[in-house]
């Protein structure tokens, strides 16, 4: 099965979410085993709340999903694992991606229309 391309907000968004190097080192572990917060926080040396933070814009990205469960002693903890993604760029890729646009600037709201 071939995924569809990207649009190009969904582009932006993707390399947004990993223009931060602590985002690019949670995704990097994430892909080695999926997690819950605490732990991770532990492991890669951040507060949990910085941490959340950090998730919750990959996860608007769609780079991580995070599911509630309950551990054995009744404890609601926060899973993570990376949504496996293959992102080739190209001046091609960016190219067609630009045509979809809906926005200038991610952070400023809808493009402007001339």
């Amino acid at each position: 099965m071939v995924a569809a391309p990207l649009t190009g907000d969904e582009l932006v968004m993707m390399l947004a979410a990993l223009a931060n190097p602590l985002r690019v080192r949670i995704v990097a572990r994430l892909a080695v085993r999926r997690d819950y917060v605490s732990n991770l926080a532990r492991e890669i040396g951040v507060s949990r709340p910085l941490l959340r933070m950090h998730l919750q814009r990959l996860e608007e990205a769609g780079l991580v999903v995070g599911t509630m469960e309950l551990s054995d002693d009744g404890k609601a903890m926060k899973y993570f694992e990376v949504i496996d993604f293959d992102l080739h760029l190209s001046a091609s890729a960016l190219t067609e991606a630009a045509k979809s646009l809906t926005t200038s600037d991610p952070g400023k709201g809808p493009a402007r229309k001339e």
